[in-house]
């Protein structure tokens, strides 16, 4: 069953306003609406969807356009970019000017320094979830991991990865 115009941007308005951390922290919650709850679209769906976003130049937030127009086409698509942009600016636009006036509280920088714990934590569940996501076949853990210590260890553009991981997935689809 095809989503209303209707769910598609209040699902994508409601995901905007838990997107603490930023978009790749919003995919657990984006999968678990999109995909188990919801289910307009499968895990590997998902997690393909996703990577394509990803590797698209532009912002992180694209995978919510991405996603949108696979659920409901172009208007799908300019209906989940605009309900995921929208409540998300305006509360941004609302807490700096609180941020502004309440300049010198002393308790404006305990409650700052407690968001970054909980932005990466919403980030480390990203991974688990997109992980879970994108294993169907045998080496994609190995991938994974070999892709995260290539990053978190070496000085060298992300794009040697993208590329490996785009040779491993021709040979293991010529190979069947």
């Amino acid at each position: 069953m095809s989503p209303s115009p209707l769910d598609i941007l209040s699902t994508f308005a409601m995901l905007s306003l838990l997107a603490v951390g930023g978009a790749n922290a919003l995919s657990p919650e984006m999968h678990r609406i999109l995909v188990e709850s919801r289910g307009w679209m499968d895990d590997a769906t998902f997690s393909q969807l996703y990577a394509l976003a990803q590797a698209a130049p532009g912002p992180n937030i694209l995978s919510a356009s991405v996603m949108g127009m696979a659920i409901g086409g172009w208007g799908g698509m300019a209906l989940a970019t605009i309900g995921i942009l929208t409540p998300a600016a305006c509360l941004a636009w609302t807490v700096a000017g609180w941020l502004e006036a309440l300049k010198g509280a002393w308790w404006i920088k305990p409650a700052q320094a407690g968001l970054v714990p909980l932005a990466l934590g919403l980030m480390g569940a990203s991974g688990f979830i997109l992980g879970e996501a994108a294993a169907f076949f045998t080496l994609a853990p190995f991938i994974t991991a070999g892709s995260a210590l290539f990053i978190w260890r070496s000085d060298r553009s992300p794009l040697f990865v993208l590329l490996a991981g785009g040779i491993i997935g021709l040979g293991v689809y010529a190979l069947g």
